[in-house]
């Protein structure tokens, strides 16, 4: 069985949920974190009912939620073992009994590796699940809810223009009426052509 840890923040709800339910070490049953410290975490037991401090440097905390099982495949969760168990229809087995618990979870969970889960880890799920089922806590994994996305036709359409754009028709060209030169004037035309001067006539 595989165990992962970390850090809880303090509960907001009033309600006991399946992610704020924790095994400590060296104390049975299980405990629901009330809120976490630094050296610490403020639990309540599910079976006695009585909240307490317990220090990090003693003990560790093991969040169900983050367990695993060892199967003859991918390991699994144990929350999917817990939902095989209370779709089983055979009665719960008595936990001081090994061969009664293999027995019950080759029926219950048949994939479980029972060379790796040893009969110390099946006698903890019972005994957990027990204590669940009495505190009616949903240990059920939820399935996330995908959001349908609606994409507006006229933004649809507008993009499909874009991505096409109609083909304008060439501008047609007009020609401009080419500027007419001036005429020069007479007196222009003077200034422009100095007069030569006129020969004396020699007697």
């Amino acid at each position: 069985m595989l165990i992962n840890r970390f850090i809880l923040q303090p509960q907001n709800s009033q309600n006991m949920e399946y992610n704020r339910i924790v095994a400590i070490t060296g104390l049975p049953g299980l405990y629901e974190v009330v809120s976490s410290k630094t050296d610490g975490a403020i639990v309540r037991s599910l079976e006695e009912k009585t909240t307490k401090f317990v220090s990090s440097r003693i003990h560790n905390l093991s969040h169900l939620e983050s367990i695993e099982v060892y199967t003859v495949r991918d390991n699994v969760s144990l929350a999917d073992v817990f939902g095989a168990m209370k779709a089983s229809k055979t009665k719960l087995p008595d936990t001081k009994d090994n061969k009664a618990l293999k027995s019950y979870f080759e029926k219950a969970y048949p994939d479980l590796d029972f060379e790796r889960v040893y009969s110390s880890d099946l006698k903890k799920m019972v005994k957990w699940y027990e204590v669940l089922e009495q505190n009616e806590v949903d240990y059920t994994v939820k399935p996330q809810e995908e959001e349908a996305i609606e994409e507006p036709v006229a933004e649809t359409v507008a993009e499909e223009v874009k991505e096409a754009p109609a083909k304008k028709a060439p501008a047609k060209k007009t020609a401009k009426p080419k500027a007419k030169a001036e005429k020069p004037t007479a007196a222009a035309e003077t200034e422009e052509k100095p007069k030569k001067p006129r020969k004396k006539k020699t007697e």
